[in-house]
């Protein structure tokens, strides 16, 4: 009996493991308000990045939908645009679902940049590695914050995610936007309803 109880607890606490969620460093991009600075636990994915941290600068004054702060990710007329992206806690495997949610939102008086922006994001198995499209939003055109769901199956083992602010038709046309990010949640395995 006793070896039966062990075998359980044994099989419960690997299962347990093995659907531990993935995490990120500063998920709801706390730090300091500041503009033109990366947030803790993130690094920038383009030479032209240079993303702020709200509310208190460039006219940005909503408040944090988690937390104190959040970030801003803006696309230039000269076609450059900002992206970020971190290694995650874990990796995420070939062929199992995995989901999360992230807030989005947009301003429509930052420094000019006020046209609004969508936000795609990329999983990959190298800093800044854009292997695999995971999600990209509809126009952001909403200053309210609204949270959205993100299912993806990985097609190769990835640990790095990567966000990037993108024009109306989802490239690099010239135009003048922003997007707002806050209160990214774990990544988990899709459970089945």
């Amino acid at each position: 009996m006793r070896q039966l109880t062990f075998i359980a607890c044994f099989s419960l606490c690997v299962l347990a493991g093995t659907a531990q969620s993935i995490t990120l460093n500063n998920p709801s991009f706390e730090d300091e308000p500041s503009d033109a600075t990366t947030p803790m636990g993130w690094f920038e994915c383009t030479e032209s990045t240079t993303p702020d941290i709200f509310p208190g600068y460039w006219g940005v004054y909503e408040e944090a939908s988690d937390g104190d702060t959040y970030l801003g990710l803006i696309i230039r007329e000269d076609r450059s645009y900002e992206a970020i992206g971190q290694r995650t806690s874990g990796k995420m495997e070939i062929d199992k679902c995995y989901r999360f949610t992230i807030d989005l939102a947009h301003s429509n008086n930052y420094a000019g940049y006020d046209a609004p922006a969508k936000l795609r994001i990329y999983i990959g198995s190298k800093k800044c590695g854009k292997d695999q499209m995971v999600f990209q939003s509809e126009l952001i055109k909403h200053e309210d914050w609204k949270t959205y769901l993100i299912e993806f199956t990985p097609i190769e083992e990835s640990n790095y995610i990567f966000f990037e602010a993108v024009d109306k038709k989802g490239i690099i046309l010239g135009s003048k936007g922003n997007i707002l990010l806050d209160a990214i949640s774990s990544i988990d395995i899709c459970t089945k309803a």
